[in-house]
């Protein structure tokens, strides 16, 4: 038995392999059965049939003024039809999904079936250009170009998509079913508190269910696309991270000692200075580096002016000899006095 309850959260250690959906023989036949129910429906709008005065009974209705106590409650049941706050809801999941499964493919196909949701519904509204029923000016009118735009109901279109993509990205068959259930009786019951609210026409809103059933329908010939995209977003990722990273230098380990700086002479003629010095410098030298302990120590000699010379390759200033100068008339010592003239002789 599975004790831990939270395995399921983690992520996968590798994408699984999901199928998926093509459209099969069986998906194309739905397609085209949901094609031709939505042009005969606006078909139906366009000629004004009994489909239009339908509408109009249901306005007169005014079913919101027959059961007053549920009013509340449709007020914030119809919130699951609105764009924003269900395209948030959803977003969050398969974002949660797409993290887990390490793919792209959950957010893209929510993107992908909200972009042609927003351009065939939003094209078809502006197009047809309805009133809703608080705004209608001529009884059994089909309000037709006026300026509106309420035909397809937006609301309705957009549960069926936006709750039925979670069924169309199951990853079980039993899932499936479960989740297209669930976005059916969301999207139906979307759909009729719209009617309830007197926002929408009838057939507004059985005309949004077949337009978010063909965008569902539909998706398996944008999956190429979707693909497509996913390959060109993981490469250009691997392309930044690759251009951004840079080598670090190892940093060394922490017991090991670091190197006793090198100690250098002050200038390249040092060293033919002190191949010049006397021999007896040399001792001091040496006796100085046992008392170290072997290590020499750094001794920076000041720097030499670049126009005078060494000690050793000055020139003398004086002659070599004594410094005294020669005294004629002094009598050296030990010897004989040398012999004087006589005056006169």
């Amino acid at each position: 038995m599975r004790t831990d309850i939270f395995a399921r959260l983690d992520r996968e250690p590798e994408p699984p392999k999901i199928e998926t959906p093509r459209m099969s023989p069986h998906r194309i036949a739905l397609f085209g059965g949901t094609l031709a129910f939505y042009l005969a429906i606006v078909i139906a709008v366009l000629m004004s049939s009994w489909l239009v005065t339908l509408d109009w009974k249901v306005m007169l209705f005014r079913p919101y003024q027959q059961w007053p106590g549920i009013h509340a409650f449709l007020d914030y049941y119809v919130v699951l039809g609105q764009r924003g706050p269900t395209a948030v809801m959803v977003a969050c999941w398969l974002g949660w999904r797409s993290w887990r499964q390490h793919t792209l493919r959950p957010l893209l196909t929510l993107g992908a079936s909200l972009l042609l949701l927003n351009v065939t519904v939003g094209a078809v509204k502006i197009g047809l250009g309805r009133l809703g029923p608080h705004y209608a000016t001529q009884i059994g009118s089909a309000e037709l170009f006026a300026g509106g735009d309420i035909f397809p109901s937006g609301h309705t279109a957009n549960a069926v998509v936006t709750w039925g993509i979670l069924a169309y990205l199951a990853a079980t068959p039993r899932a499936r079913r479960y989740l297209s259930a669930m976005s059916a009786i969301v999207s139906l019951g979307v759909g009729l508190t719209t009617v309830y609210l007197g926002t929408h026409w009838l057939s507004d809103v059985v005309l949004g269910w077949a337009a978010g059933l063909l965008i569902l329908l539909g998706l398996p010939w944008v999956e190429p696309l979707i693909t497509r995209a996913e390959n060109w977003i993981f490469a250009a990722r691997e392309w930044l991270s690759a251009r951004g990273r840079t080598v670090a230098p190892e940093p060394a380990p922490a017991g090991t000692p670091r190197p006793a700086p090198a100690c250098l002479p002050a200038m390249g003629d040092a060293a033919q200075d002190s191949a010049r010095e006397p021999a007896g410098t040399g001792g001091h030298q040496t006796t100085v580096v046992a008392a170290t302990g072997g290590r020499p120590r750094a001794h920076t000699a000041p720097p030499a002016h670049p126009g005078h010379t060494a000690r050793s390759e000055r020139t003398p200033v004086t002659p070599a000899g004594s410094r005294r100068p020669p005294h004629t008339e002094r009598t050296p010592r030990g010897g004989a006095a040398p012999a004087r003239p006589v005056a006169g002789g």
